[in-house]
């Protein structure tokens, strides 16, 4: 997600509704303000998983809960490790996270990052796979209709593709517009990124072989700040942009987006979700997971 309203904990917890009926609004504390939650996703039991950028925990939320309970521990990986990307792949009961752990001694930083795999009953490790290079920045990732993940990797420009039940990804492609791709979701069968750094939506085009073709630009009909992450549903791309604090839905004509704000005046959000008839998102920098109806 990016690289960058508060309320108490008693009004948070009071807000926070039981998410299993969906269709109203929800706040929820994950552990405390300054966990900031970048990623988010839902498993099909209901519970609420929400990734941690300043701390090694993943968390998780019950339906009918406003608790956030620890569900991953990944202190052992060293100093600083935080998570990004959230995902839960109910086809293989998988949870898919990127991790992140800076190299020590480095100035500027640079990161060793993975793709990790656990069980998205327990959270029992099932896979890892190392981002090559040096400096990574495993981000986000997307199911495609082959059943391949798709992972993006922001600072490198690149996107990998791990296809199912393989231990480890291949390079998909790799293109100049690439740097700063964050959020990544197929809409309709076709594959959109966007990028975080400069404020842009591109469709991928994938001939019939499976091979990837030049980034396509899609111009949105206002401007956009900090796309981070970007999920799919009712015909729509639902992305979280960072750094206008808005929500937004977008609807693709051909090269052309249709913007339309549905939450506003949020703090850093990063990550979306939609399930059923609930959006949830998180507001980073004030250590929130919430909700909204899904719009009509």
């Amino acid at each position: 997600m990016s690289f960058s309203s508060a309320c108490r904990v008693a009004t948070c917890i009071a807000l926070a509704v039981s998410f299993a009926h969906g269709a109203v609004a929800a706040e929820i504390l994950i552990g405390d303000a300054k966990s900031q939650p970048e990623s988010l996703t839902v498993a099909p039991s209901g519970v609420l998983i929400v990734g941690s950028a300043s701390s090694p925990f993943v968390y998780k939320v019950r339906p009918g809960s406003s608790t956030a309970e620890k569900f991953i521990d990944a202190s052992a990986e060293g100093p600083g490790t935080w998570f990004f990307g959230m995902l839960a792949d109910a086809a293989s009961n998988t949870l898919w996270t990127c991790q992140l752990t800076p190299v020590p001694g480095t100035t500027p930083m640079r990161k060793h990052t993975a793709l990790r795999g656990f069980d998205l009953s327990t959270g029992t490790p099932k896979l890892r796979w190392d981002l090559p290079g040096d400096d990574s920045t495993c981000n986000d990732f997307a199911i495609g209709p082959d059943k391949a993940l798709y992972i993006t990797d922001t600072a490198n420009g690149r996107i990998y593709k791990l296809t199912a039940g393989a231990s480890a990804a291949e390079l998909f492609l790799e293109h100049r517009t690439l740097l700063g791709v964050d959020g990544i979701t197929f809409l309709d069968g076709v594959l959109y990124v966007n990028n975080v750094f400069f404020n842009k939506l591109y469709r991928i085009p994938v001939d019939a072989a499976g091979k990837p073709g030049t980034p396509v630009d899609i111009w949105m009909d206002q401007p956009v700040r900090g796309p981070d992450g970007m999920r799919a549903a009712n015909g729509k791309l639902y992305v979280a942009e960072n750094g206008s604090g808005i929500i937004s839905a977008m609807t693709i004509n051909g090269d052309k987006a249709s913007v339309t704000v549905l939450k506003d005046g949020l703090k850093t959000p990063t990550g979306i979700e939609p399930v059923g008839d609930t959006l949830w998102f998180t507001e980073r920098a004030i250590g929130k997971a919430e909700s909204i109806p899904m719009p009509k």
